[in-house]
């Protein structure tokens, strides 16, 4: 049994927190700042976590207008004897977004915060505290750590549906009290523009909230801002983000459909004026570190990059990675000799060392893609390979091959507890994958655990791939295509580990919380 106490729901709502559930949906959310100098800063957007550690974290917001950012930070509710930071001022470089970094926080310990903006030229011209609460990671093992993960926000056009409560999956998440929220990609979709309605299958009407900038897939800065700001209008995740951390990595549709470095977009698709990927992708990527709190940089630097490891105190290190940004073309996958891959040289033995290297009892690789899963890219009339499995059970070919290399590296280096989580897909599964029913043989047992969507189209369960012999022990999607979310079919996993035992348990959820799918590991071994 763990002896971390998790709040009460009563408690977290009242006090700091409720102020910030209780901030009005204002017309001015989906427009521009204003620049008007009468009046206070506002934050509408709400508040922000992010890269928690056991010492340190990232607190993020977005102003109405040009504004100083302090950020005070107290154990308690009474905010009696604070602690301050000052951020940095928030301008139009930034689209009025910012990130203050707390260093030298208790460790294990419930941390509450809150943010003030003011006029730059006069800091008596304050707007209301925007408040939230964290918990930094734990040094004790005894403390135990519980998290959720999950991926696919607004997709294929399904956006924030009032009259249906909007992103309600985010309030089922929030109850659980989890430690931090890993946000498995697909965070925003630029490629897909959010019309005010859809048809459902019964003849009634999908009623989405609209901007100018979702209007039309994201080309330009502005629109990809436009894009990541969309999803701050619903108020379960602006409740969501104010009390749970999130650790946050990107996918394709951040950019456009499976994208890779270097891609071309045919002059056929009429909707992008900028073809060159690569120009999007820049832009993109400027954007998702403008509107998470993260420590993912402008693009071409080096420090920050994309994948990054998480340590969670003695229980738990996640592994970010990067699935995008270091592949090579998509392709029909049949190569014998294929050095790049999906991760790219550096990442993968980035990655073999960090395993090597951790010492927590369980290495959670965050990927934002699976492994055994076929995932087809038939854009533009091809038919190539998004993912990793290229449908051929044979052999490792393609990108398998830098899996294979990853699998044999844990298992001749003995590295314990690692465990796969991804999303992608838009169903949930559990996959357990042994070398007695596959091609390549050199790995010990692992399992793959997949949940999504947030809100997004549902999808049928796509096929398996026999190269590393996964069993599909659990599924559920629907028979249909591009289900709304009205017709259900929308997951979130739950992760739990013991400060105890040190077991982890997997919990795949319902849009509502229902456990669909519970499987426990036992900790300290190299094959599960």
């Amino acid at each position: 049994m763990s002896h971390r106490q998790f709040p009460a729901r009563r408690a977290v709502l009242r006090g700091s927190v409720a102020a910030s559930a209780a901030l009005a949906l204002s017309p001015a959310l989906g427009q521009a700042p204003a620049f008007a100098r009468s009046g206070r800063p506002d934050a509408p957007w709400g508040v922000q976590t992010g890269e928690v550690t056991h010492n340190s974290g990232l607190v993020w917001v977005r102003s109405d207008r040009p504004a100083r950012m302090l950020v005070e930070t107290s154990p308690t509710e009474s905010f009696r004897n604070p602690r301050r930071w000052h951020g940095p001022l928030l301008g139009a470089d930034t689209d009025f977004t910012g990130t203050a970094r707390l260093r030298g926080l208790p460790p294990g310990e419930r941390i509450h915060y809150r943010v003030t903006l003011s006029d730059p030229d006069d800091p008596r011209r304050s707007g209301a505290p925007v408040t939230g609460t964290f918990r930094t990671a734990p040094v004790r093992r005894r403390d135990g750590v519980r998290f959720v993960w999950s991926g696919d926000l607004a997709g294929q056009g399904w956006g924030i549906n009032p009259g249906l409560g909007g992103y309600r999956i985010f309030d089922a998440m929030e109850r659980l009290a989890p430690d931090f929220f890993l946000f498995s990609g697909d965070t925003i979709y630029a490629d897909g523009p959010i019309a005010p309605t859809q048809e459902l299958p019964d003849g009634t009407r999908w009623r989405n909230i609209t901007t100018e900038e979702k209007s039309k897939v994201a080309e330009t800065l502005a629109e990809f801002r436009g894009a990541f700001r969309y999803n701050l209008l619903d108020e379960n995740l602006r409740r969501f983000n104010a009390r749970v951390p999130s650790v946050v990595q990107w996918d394709d549709h951040e950019v456009r459909n499976n994208w890779y470095p270097g891609q071309r977009i045919a002059d056929t698709d009429t909707r992008y004026t900028e073809k060159r990927v690569d120009v999007l992708a820049a832009r993109a990527r400027r954007a998702f570190g403008e509107y998470f709190p993260t420590s993912v940089p402008r693009p071409g630097a080096r420090e920050g990059r994309m994948y990054r490891v998480l340590r969670q105190g003695p229980l738990l290190d996640v592994f970010v990675l990067d699935m995008r940004t270091h592949r090579n073309a998509n392709s029909p996958g049949r190569q014998t000799v294929d050095p790049q891959g999906i991760l790219g040289r550096e990442q993968l033995d980035w990655l073999k060392r960090e395993l090597a290297r951790s010492r927590a009892v369980w290495k959670v690789i965050a990927a934002d893609m699976p492994i055994g899963l076929v995932v087809p890219d038939t854009t533009e009339g091809r038919q190539h390979v998004e993912a990793v499995a290229q449908g051929d059970p044979g052999a490792p070919l393609g990108r398998e091959l830098q899996i294979a290399e990853l699998l044999r590296f844990v298992k001749h280096r003995r590295i314990t507890g690692t465990v796969w989580l991804t999303a992608d897909v838009h169903h949930t599964s559990a996959q357990h994958y042994r070398p007695e029913r596959a091609a390549f043989g050199d790995f010990e047992p692992f399992w793959e655990f997949v949940s999504g969507p947030l809100n997004a189209g549902a999808f049928p369960a796509v096929a398996l791939d026999g190269t590393f012999g996964p069993e599909r022990v659990f599924v559920k999607a629907p028979t249909a295509s591009n289900v709304s979310p009205a017709g259900g079919y929308q997951f979130f996993g739950q992760v739990d580990i013991d400060g105890d035992s040190a077991e982890l348990t997997v919990r795949l959820r319902e849009q509502d919380g229902t456990v669909l799918y519970t499987k426990r590991l036992v900790p300290g071994r190299v094959g599960q």
